[in-house]
């Protein structure tokens, strides 16, 4: 059987709903293909500032306030020292940014997303698992899925949006995904009870620390749960030993400045772990489909900006779905190509953060912070997703990346050994790339 519609979802997280409801609400016919059953786990679960205005315009931010922790800021340990660290006040950004966000368990947070996206209209088809995707000259051909039964479904949509997350469907289908080469690191995680808290304000803050392979997280989801993670290079996870579970504990003992909080804590969920998981895909959108959040590109989440990235850009692409429904191909093809240069400009203002993160001058200036012409201030208006339209805070970053080269130079020795440390890693990934191709 064959069925038609004007959009076609693939993937149900916070980019599939957030697309689907603001779809529904213009009045179109919407089917959204999600492979899992919510709720589910999944990690991502620090939000930003930013993505307050978007989940007020969905209409989720009450109930979101019911489920989540309130997040003030970013602290950032550099020291061994566990008294020791510098923390980023939202309330500090530039511009009318909301001065704090939340913490969220993704199970329940998506699920708020998918129910909202149901009652908006939206026809919901969980556990059913996208299998192809036809594309043709004039747009999307068809769509082949299977549900939970093993009942294949033939879909002739208007038009396809992928936000599959990181699976990423028609980027790894179509060969357009590309690992990321410069940036490569795993990470291991899971849910634990009995981890000390900040205390006041700071309670719900997300804690970053620096250590020798990398960096940690630390962030609170309501009563006594503790998201921790740990992101590190795969030379480092090379050197494992024994179970996974053990391998972490030992990676943990390796930052003392996280000791104490850790003393009593026991997991209460599966060690789980992701590798070289930065990519991106060469193709973003064509006549007929767009891909969104993570189904176009993934980073290394330190500054928790993928569910914002996510919702943003399903927010965004709303106007370029509907340019192609309304038979404005020429319109649709420049819409796209705006979308997608803001895109990548808000992709790269982390990833060049990113890349240097673990570098000695970055880890001094996060320490050391100077608020000299408010470049401090744009940085806390960076960690809190304000990188796409305000000047005020672009013009700003670019100041911070030349007295990052200060930096850099000061630390010449220290900077280029953890550089080469970071190519070598690259060239691991790259190396077991090719053996497995």
């Amino acid at each position: 059987m064959s069925e038609s519609t004007d959009v076609l979802i693939i993937g149900g997280g916070p980019a599939g709903s957030a697309m689907g409801t603001f779809l529904a609400r213009r009045n179109w016919r919407v089917v959204l293909l999600d492979k899992d059953k919510h709720p589910r786990f999944h990690i991502g679960e620090s939000l930003l500032p930013m993505n307050l205005p978007i989940l007020d315009r969905l209409g989720v931010l009450r109930d979101l306030k019911r489920i989540a922790v309130k997040k003030n800021g970013a602290d950032f340990s550099y020291s061994n020292n566990p008294l020791v660290y510098r923390t980023y006040n939202f309330s500090r950004a530039l511009g009318d940014t909301p001065d704090h966000a939340f913490q969220v368990r993704r199970d329940v947070f998506d699920h708020m997303l998918i129910e909202n996206c149901r009652r908006s209209g939206v026809e919901v088809k969980e556990q059913t698992t996208v299998l192809q995707v036809d594309l043709d000259e004039g747009g999307p051909k068809q769509v082949l899925s299977r549900d939970a039964e093993g009942c294949e479904q033939r879909w002739l949509p208007k038009f396809v949006v992928d936000a599959s997350g990181r699976n990423a469907f028609m980027a790894s289908t179509n060969g357009w995904k590309r690992k990321n080469r410069l940036h490569a690191s795993v990470a291991i995680y899971g849910h634990f009870n009995g981890v000390k808290h900040r205390s006041g304000n700071s309670a719900g803050n997300i804690s970053v620390y620096w250590f020798p392979h990398g960096w940690i997280w630390m962030i609170p989801l309501g009563g006594d749960v503790m998201s921790i993670g740990v992101v590190c290079w795969p030379e480092y996870v090379k050197e494992r030993h024994g179970s996974l579970a053990s391998f972490f504990w030992k990676t943990l003992s390796l930052c003392p400045a996280l000791t104490d909080r850790i003393e009593g804590a026991c997991a209460i969920s599966p060690i789980r772990v992701s590798g070289n998981y930065s990519y991106r895909s060469s193709r973003m959108s064509g006549d007929g489909y767009l891909l969104i959040g993570d189904a176009f590109a993934f980073i290394d989440p330190v500054f928790s900006s993928g569910v914002y990235l996510a919702m943003h850009s399903a927010e965004g692409g709303v106007s370029v779905v509907e340019n192609w429904l309304h038979h404005q191909k020429k319109v649709f093809r420049a819409s796209c190509r705006i979308f997608e240069r803001e895109t990548q400009a808000g992709l790269a203002a982390y990833s060049w953060f990113i890349y240097r993160f673990t570098s000695p001058a970055m880890r001094s200036l996060f320490a050391h912070p100077r608020n000299t012409m408010k470049i401090e201030q744009a940085v806390t208006s960076m960690l809190a997703g304000d990188v796409f339209s305000n000047f005020s805070v672009r013009w700003r970053l670019i100041l911070f990346r030349f007295i990052y080269r200060f930096s850099w130079l000061r630390y010449s020795k220290k900077s280029l050994r953890a550089l080469l440390y970071r190519l070598r890693n690259a060239s691991i990934v790259q190396d077991k790339d090719n053996e497995e191709g």
